[in-house]
Order: C-alpha cells, then structure tokens, then sequence
C-alpha cells in the first residue's frame, strides 16, 4: 500500500508539472492568426519581368538651407564704384555691406613694357578708345617698368577669364603671367539672399569677367 500511495503522489507530481510549464503554452497558442491571412495559398515570388514592371522608389532630395550670406569680388579698389552701381536696381539696402581685404595675387594680366613712359601712353589711349578705363602704368624701377597693368588675380582662371573679355574688346596685345603680389580688393556681402537673387549675382559675375559669388568668407 506505501508503494501504491507513493506511485500516487507521483503521478499528481508529474501532471501538475506538465499542467503549471506545458499545458498553459500549447493552450495559450492562437489560431487566429492563420485563419486571418489574406489567401496565403496565393503568395508568391515575383519574377525577373515582374519586378521590372514596378515603379522605382526613388529618394526625396534634401532641401538644401538658404546661405546666410554671399559676396561678389573682388574688386580692384578703382573698380568697387562700378560694382556698386550695378547693384543698385537690385534695391538691397541695410542687406548689403562692403569688405575690404589684402589679398596675395599671384596671377595678372598686362601689356608688355613700352620702353618709355609716352609708349606706355600711346597704349593707354588706345585702350580708353575701346572703352577700357581699368589699367594702372608700372612705373617702378625693374624690368617691368613701363607696362601697363590691366588686373591682378588670385587664380589664372581668373586671369585667363579677363584676357578672353579684354580681347573681344579688340586687345591684343594683353597677355596674362604669374606675379606674386598684396593687392587690396572690394567684396560685396548680401545678407539672407533667396535663390532668385542669387542668380541675379551670378549673372553679374558673368558679366564681370575675374570675379566671383561666394559664401562669406
């Protein structure tokens, strides 16, 4: 009988066990979900002809932030008043500001020297006849005495961009070089410009051969 009463409290071990860790998993399985799929028999893998079909996702641009400033430069000291007044249809008020900085060109464009100072204004007055008033006479002693300066530059993109200009004026006898020199220039600064006004820079810069927009510097 102890043998039987011991097989018996077992027993109730054994299935209160599988009652508290077994039966309540399998019991807590929902079927729902499978009865709920949309037809499952009809899913399948798209093939190569297929996919090709679907329209392509592509992703959104990112807006890009307006500058908070731009400037146009750089302008020779004798060159800013003619800057300015093609600035101003633009109507910028308190918007614009002027910089003056010292910069190192290392690029320029010239006239060979004359010989003498009278050749070096011969050439001068040809170059106001073809409506060119932006030049300078060098007149210091060396082996450039007596040329005539047409525009320094920190680049020779810059440089060349100013020789095409003055040649379709008729300059021919301009050429650029490299000249390691301090030179102050005049930049523009415009405040909070939107994309159209932005463009209306550019479009000056284009017309102004050797000058540039760029983010304040």
């Amino acid at each position: 009988m102890r043998a039987v009463f011991l097989l018996l409290i077992a027993a109730n071990l054994a299935l209160f066990a599988w009652a508290r860790y077994y039966s309540g998993a399998e019991s807590a399985t929902d079927p729902e979900p499978l009865r709920r799929q949309l037809k499952p028999e009809a899913i399948r893998i798209l093939t190569g002809p297929e996919l090709a079909g679907l329209p392509v996702l592509k992703p959104r641009p990112e807006a890009q932030a307006p500058a908070a400033c731009i400037e146009w430069g750089g302008f020779a000291v004798a060159e800013a008043p003619r800057a300015e007044q093609a600035l101003a249809p633009l109507a910028l008020g308190a918007r614009l500001a002027q910089k003056r900085s010292e910069e190192t060109a290392g690029w320029w464009v010239f006239i060979p020297p004359q010989g003498n100072r009278a050749g070096a204004a011969k050439k001068t007055a040809e170059l106001k006849s073809l409506g060119i008033d932006d030049y300078f006479i060098m007149q210091d002693e060396g082996k450039m005495r007596w040329a005539v300066s047409l525009g320094v530059f920190s680049s020779e993109e810059a440089a060349r961009s100013r020789l095409e200009a003055l040649r379709a004026k008729g300059v021919r006898s301009a050429q650029t070089g490299e000249r390691e020199t301090q030179v102050a220039k005049i930049w523009f600064q415009v405040r909070s410009p939107d994309a159209a006004l932005q463009a209306k820079l550019k479009d000056l810069a284009q017309a102004s051969p050797g000058t540039e927009v760029r983010d304040c510097q």
